[in-house]
């Protein structure tokens, strides 16, 4: 598996993703908002931490 992101594009991907996890986990999201923040910031933060983003090698995108 290639790394198909930039050193920017994954320091952004971890950040949005720890931000959205403790928006969610935190508490300061609460309800349906909270749980949808609580799966969709595992999304950034995984493919951040991995620099593989399915998305990009299915269009054929590279940010690096």
């Amino acid at each position: 598996m290639k790394i198909n992101q930039s050193k920017i594009d994954r320091i952004i991907r971890v950040i949005l993703g720890i931000v959205l996890l403790t928006l969610g986990w935190g508490g300061i999201v609460s309800g349906t908002w909270g749980l949808v923040f609580k799966i969709v910031g595992f999304i950034p933060l995984i493919t951040g931490l991995v620099g593989w983003c399915p998305l990009y090698a299915l269009f054929k995108l590279k940010t690096n």
